[in-house]
């Protein structure tokens, strides 16, 4: 399981990104599977009213979602599935124990379009669950700029048709100033940035995130797995340095200021350069060597 690089994939655009999920691959557990259930768990006791909320008429899809997850534990991953799980608990509280990913149920209204009526969310990225509850996917995104007039459409028209046998999958990516997963806060200025130090004090941020349709009840299922790595690891893999450079330069500028990205973009951007240099001055080194064990002049 590794975390998805979609800035590798070519220029910048905003779209929705989706790819054919294999149900077998729905929910990611791996190694940290221990770490991060008990921070759910803790986040869960100590702020409850900020990780979970459920309006009354999500009681009875939170419920065949807690259903469906157990059984994919059950197939796919049986040593973390529980032998029981107390009564009492709610089905989406249930839920941040069992899994790495946060789970949100999307319902369709009178009008037709799809709302959010339920959430078990201990990782959000700079946003408040309180703030989303029972709003519509087109005022959930508001904040994303161009979403409404690019992607409002075609989301809407996508929660309406997505199938229960056809799940999906997408990612996003950011770059943030610490590693904490439990992120609802704004971003906060980073001091002191340069060349020299900006690599070693950011740190990429994904989302890994599955959509499917429940097929009882009809509501769609949002899961975002959410995955830190210190950003000096990460773009020392082939390419990645190159790849993040041109998408950021790719970005607009509403876009780039969402991210938060005017606060450390020079300092970044010139490391990033520098990064991407280093394998082809490499390569001019070796390459007259090379010419010469072959007998080239």
């Amino acid at each position: 399981m590794q975390t998805p690089l979609v800035f590798l994939q070519g220029p910048w655009k905003l779209s929705m990104g989706l790819n054919a999920l294999d149900p077998a691959d729905w929910l990611w557990l791996d190694e940290r599977f221990s770490a991060e259930t008990a921070a759910r768990a803790a986040l869960v006791a100590e702020r409850a009213q900020e990780v979970h909320a459920m309006l009354p008429e999500a009681e009875p899809a939170a419920r065949e979602l807690l259903a469906l997850v157990l059984d994919h534990l059950v197939r796919y991953a049986p040593e973390r599935a529980p032998a029981s799980l107390p009564p009492d608990l709610p089905p989406l509280v249930a839920l941040a124990t069992l899994a790495q990913e946060d789970f949100c149920l999307m319902q369709k209204r009178t009008d037709g379009r799809y709302a959010l009526t339920g959430a078990i969310l201990c990782f959000p990225s700079h946003w408040h669950l309180h703030e989303k509850l029972g709003r519509p996917m087109a005022e959930i995104h508001a904040p994303v700029p161009g979403f409404g007039a690019r992607l409002g459409g075609a989301a809407d028209r996508f929660m309406a048709s997505i199938q229960p046998d056809r799940p999906v999958w997408r990612a996003n990516w950011t770059l943030v100033e610490s590693p904490e997963l439990f992120h609802p806060h704004p971003r906060e200025p980073i001091p002191d940035l340069s060349a020299e130090n900006v690599g070693s004090r950011l740190w990429l941020r994904v989302e890994r995130q599955t959509l499917r349709r429940l097929p009882e009840t009809r509501a769609v299922v949002f899961t975002i797995r959410t995955l830190v790595e210190p950003l000096a690891e990460v773009v020392h893999r082939p390419g990645v340095a190159a790849a993040m450079a041109a998408r950021i330069r790719e970005m607009d500028d509403a876009m780039a200021a969402y991210k938060g990205l005017p606060a450390f973009r020079g300092p970044l951007l010139a490391w990033l350069d520098r990064l991407a240099e280093e394998p082809r001055h490499a390569l001019a080194q070796e390459q007259p060597a090379l010419g010469r064990q072959h007998g080239t002049p």
